[in-house]
């Protein structure tokens, strides 16, 4: 057993490490039947105390790096008006922001969450319960495994994730708000559903789930196909999480234009690679 492994991971609850455990086969047979329904499946405390504080720890000394933005982003994750589009269009709905990210690049090569992100263990139990084989790491280096921070009154609005699957660890809980809320599987290859986005967009509660996460607990998610935002964070306490990704297609990376709104910055590997996606979706 990975000794590192050991320190972070509940192992005795969540044996990622054996996946022909009944123990843990229980627990993705249950990921599995979650993720297929409502494209969510949440796992609580997945990562120990003493990891999470380790994790918290990583990120506070690292605050003055993290890239703030308040630049308003439609459920594409664009922040320019495309005016050949009809007034109404999904698209053309422009939603206030405030967020920001860690990026991957900043984290230290010691890094509690970063050595977590590149186990095989991780990645195969993610795997097993999406149903999905082969995923990838992503290839991103600003983005593969960021640190979301929310400041008091931060909000994340409406929008699509650039990577099909996205973890969710929720490393420091707000005093009031900051609650995730999802919309599952509103769109799929092929087919971007813009009537129906567009409902949620101008108000419709009707598919909309809500998610509280805690401390500890790992959200799996199809973020990449499930429209989804975190409301105002209130109080006077941060919201920290982590976000690690994978993807289907290990090549690929975030689109220049997300990679500047979001990260704050292209790497030449975003123009390299700056390619239509093969599922036919809005990036």
């Amino acid at each position: 057993m990975n000794e590192r492994l050991k320190s972070i991971v509940d192992l005795e609850k969540y044996p990622i490490h054996d996946l022909k455990s009944s123990k843990i086969q229980k627990i993705i047979t249950r990921c599995k039947a979650e993720l297929a329904q409502d494209s969510c499946s949440t796992i609580p405390n997945f990562i120990l105390p003493n990891s999470l504080k380790t994790m918290n720890l990583e990120l506070e000394k690292q605050l003055n790096e993290v890239y703030m933005s308040k630049e308003s982003i439609n459920a594409y994750l664009y922040a320019k008006d495309d005016p050949s589009l009809e007034k109404d269009h999904p698209k053309r709905k422009f939603m206030k922001r405030y967020n920001g990210y860690l990026n991957s690049n900043c984290f230290s090569k010691n890094s509690e969450m970063k050595f977590l992100y590149e186990t095989d263990e991780l990645l195969n139990f993610v795997s097993a319960c999406l149903d999905v084989s082969p995923i990838y790491r992503w290839a991103d280096p600003l983005a593969c495994h960021a640190y979301n921070v929310m400041k008091p009154e931060g909000i994340l609005p409406w929008h699509f994730d650039s990577c099909e699957f996205t973890l969710s660890l929720m490393i420091q809980k707000p005093e009031q708000g900051g609650i995730f809320e999802y919309c599952p599987n509103i769109r799929e290859p092929g087919n971007e559903n813009f009537e129906e986005v567009k409902k949620v967009l101008n108000g419709d509660r009707t598919r909309v789930k809500k998610l509280k996460l805690e401390p500890g607990d790992l959200q799996i998610f199809k973020g990449r196909f499930t429209l989804h935002r975190v409301t105002k964070v209130e109080g006077n306490k941060s919201r920290y999480m982590c976000i690690p990704a994978y993807v289907l297609d290990p090549h690929r990376v975030n689109t220049p234009e997300h990679s500047k709104a979001i990260y704050g910055k292209v790497l030449p590997i975003h123009l390299e690679r700056n390619k239509a996606r093969s599922d036919g979706l809005a990036d």
